[in-house]
């Protein structure tokens, strides 16, 4: 195969996990695709089980796929499948994938701000458009890339932001698959430094670059074609690693030597060579290749003098500070190659400690503290100031080097000579600041790979929830506190008309529920009102599982069944509603479910007592008009609200309503009481069975 043009001519059995799946072995070609003797192509695929797409509002709604490169790839391409259903529901919809190198992508589709001092590399992305077609394949090819982890993300436009009930509505599936080609070349022929090698064009050579190497120089010379033109060639140096590339070009004209300097290249890594030729295609062109390397200083545990502008290395750890001077950078190594580093956040903190000039202490004020951080190699963010915060959001995994330097203003007359020492406090979290007081941070995984991200709560955004933009006030949030607990005291008529007529069990339940809802809502609020009595998952439970038998008991209650009956379903029923709603809490056939059969048994109820009295049950126009109907409407348009109108935004004035509306529907609903019993009168079974009574057999002997 031509490394340059790869067209498969097969398709690997789709396997789910990752792992090869083919290998094709080629032989050594001759002319311009030759390659070393014991040298080969092989081509493997890898694969990943696909995925349902989600539309975006936080990091934990894009999935993640995870693949590992292996090196001396030369050519990689991505195999990406969306499809749809084919349902009314399903409709055009844009797709949008992201790519990155050695970490997760960091994205930002909601255009909101990041954390103040932090590194954010935008990913590379492109847009799979969904239209009339039910599926879309698309090819992404990568030519000399990067060994190691590659990740790519993939999510649907933002949200709506309308609660959905589970189980209601039937969303429609959006689909997405990525599988990864990979041609590699075996015994890829390796440059040595300081030693030339003659090399022929297309076929790709690789160079080792040295710990501690401050700077590299590539030569190409000795050009020769076969058809004796004027040779013209392009060099690529390096591996592409997206979103950035350290990938550096060179174009060579003629029999003269063309040379291409590599400032601080990536330490103890394989830099592939790539040499093609811009003129007749089918010419044999063959070079000479030499690559040197100068630097190589050796970490230290202090500095050392040297020329100004020597570059001096720190390992870790540093004890007592970290010794920085105005002379020369110091430099330190962070080691991120454990492959889980990249899933949260690297925070490193600064603070410039005494600042002296040979015997003479320095003012802090006039004394700035310049850094640069980066990955690979010493270049990227950078800052002045005598305290100072870094933040690196999905960092690669890789070595990473902090740079510190002092500097004076002008005005002050410099600080030549100055030397002082930098605390310097580096740490991994999985949300830096544990996303805030307005967010909550949420551990991920996908094929034992673990990342982490925040989920925003009151109108707050941003990857780490400092985004403020939209965020709710604290008067709303506590309006909103308070309109979804003191909605729940609508319950107090429903609860005083159930005492009144002798309804105890009912009203319990109404007390239950009401006291539930309440302290849960009270627990569930994102902003700053907020007061939890126990465990927030407990007071959830405790809150579904009182709606659903109140509903149960208030319809069962209607169908005037007998009292061991009555009493015998309401145990029943409670039984089953919490095995239910354990297994899945959100499900909307846990409400139904049970409202449908108890409604059954009391359509099946009234029936039976209308058919024995031989007219309609209940009997009084009365009770429908001012009773039955209200009390019907009011649970119809509850359930309108709760199901079709709640949404993000509206859901503390909405979910109130739902609160108000289903407490009166009970008040109406509650069936009249025994029209032979007083309200509060004990049955004489209840009463004691002992009297006192007159004896006559005594008056009737008493008599004389």
């Amino acid at each position: 195969w031509h490394p340059a043009r790869w067209v498969p001519a097969w398709r690997a059995p789709c396997a789910s996990g990752v792992g090869p799946a083919l290998s094709q072995r080629r032989p050594a070609a001759s002319g311009n695709g030759s390659v070393g003797k014991n040298s080969l192509y092989v081509s493997e695929y890898f694969s990943q089980s696909a995925q349902k797409l989600s539309f975006y509002s936080w990091y934990g709604n894009a999935k993640l796929f995870h693949f590992h490169v292996p090196e001396d790839t030369v050519l990689l391409r991505w195999l990406l499948q969306a499809s749809r259903g084919k349902g009314p529901e399903c409709t055009s919809m844009e797709i949008t994938v992201h790519f990155r190198h050695g970490a997760p992508p960091v994205i930002n589709p909601l255009g909101t701000r990041f954390p103040a001092n932090a590194t954010v590399r935008p990913s590379y992305n492109i847009s799979i458009t969904l239209s009339s077609a039910v599926q879309n394949t698309t090819f992404v090819n990568v030519t000399t890339p990067a060994a190691g982890d590659w990740f790519i993300a993939a999510h649907l436009p933002q949200a709506a932001g309308r609660i959905e009930v589970k189980g209601f509505s039937t969303p429609c599936p959006y689909m997405f698959q990525a599988d990864m080609f990979v041609l590699r070349l075996t015994d890829m022929p390796v440059l040595e430094p300081g030693v030339p090698m003659p090399h022929t064009v297309v076929s790709p050579a690789k160079v080792f670059v040295p710990k501690h190497a401050a700077a590299m120089r590539f030569q190409l010379s000795s050009c020769v074609t076969s058809e004796q033109r004027a040779c013209t060639v392009r060099v690529l140096l390096g591996s592409i690693t997206l979103p950035q590339s350290f990938q550096r070009s060179l174009t060579c004209t003629g029999s003269t030597n063309c040379s291409l300097a590599l400032e601080s290249p990536p330490w103890e890594k394989w830099l592939q060579i790539m040499v093609e030729s811009l003129g007749t295609a089918n010419a044999s062109v063959s070079v000479e290749m030499l690559a040197s390397f100068t630097g190589g200083i050796p970490c230290s545990s202090g500095i050392r003098e040297g020329p100004e502008g020597a570059l001096c290395v720190l390992c870790p750890p540093w004890v007592f500070g970290v010794p920085v001077s105005s002379l020369a950078p110091t430099l330190l190594l962070l080691n991120l190659n454990t492959g889980m580093d990249s899933g949260g956040s690297l925070v490193v903190s600064l603070l410039l400690n005494k600042v002296s000039r040979g015997t003479n202490a320095l003012a802090h004020h006039s004394t700035l503290l310049f850094s640069a951080f980066s990955q690979g190699y010493p270049l990227s963010v950078s800052t002045s100031s005598a305290e100072a915060t870094l933040i690196v959001l999905y960092p690669q995994t890789d070595d990473w080097f902090l740079s510190l330097q002092l500097l004076c203003p002008r005005a002050q007359g410099g600080c030549a000579g100055a030397e002082g020492r930098v605390s310097v406090f580096a740490y991994l979290t999985p949300c830096f600041n544990d996303c805030g007081p307005y967010g909550q941070c949420s551990l991920l995984r996908r094929h034992g790979f673990l990342y982490a991200g925040c989920s925003c709560k009151a109108g707050w955004g941003g990857w780490s929830c400092t985004d403020d933009s939209k965020a709710q006030t604290v008067g709303t949030q506590n309006l909103a506190t308070l309109l979804l607990t003191l909605s729940n005291l609508m319950f107090l008529p429903a609860i005083a008309v159930a005492v009144y007529r002798f309804y105890l069990v009912e009203a319990s339940v109404y007390t239950y529920t009401m006291f539930f809802s309440t302290f849960y809502h009270a627990c569930d609020q994102p902003g700053v009102a907020v007061l939890c009595i126990m465990d927030y998952d407990t007071l959830q439970y405790c809150d579904f599982l009182g709606s659903v038998v109140s509903i149960w008991v208030t319809i069962l209650c209607m169908a005037r069944l007998k009292k061991i009956l009555k009493y015998v379903l309401f145990v029943l029923g409670t039984l089953l509603i919490a095995m239910s709603l354990q297994l899945d809490r959100r499900g909307v056939w846990n409400m139904m479910g049970p409202c449908l059969f108890a409604l059954l048994i009391m359509v099946t109820a009234w029936v039976h007592h209308g058919a024995k009295r031989r007219h309609c049950y209940p009997s009084s126009w009365k009770r429908w008009v001012f009773y039955l109907l209200p009390g019907i409407t009011l649970a119809f348009i509850a359930i309108s609200v709760y199901a079709f109108m709640e949404t993000n935004e509206n859901y503390y004035y909405t979910h109130s309503i739902w609160h108000v509306l289903v407490a009166c529907s009970v008040a109406f609903l509650l069936p009249p009481r025994d029209k032979h019993k007083k309200p509060w009168a004990w049955p004489q079974k209840l009463t004691c069975r002992y009297q006192i009574c007159q004896n006559d057999r005594e008056e009737l002997y008493a008599v004389t």
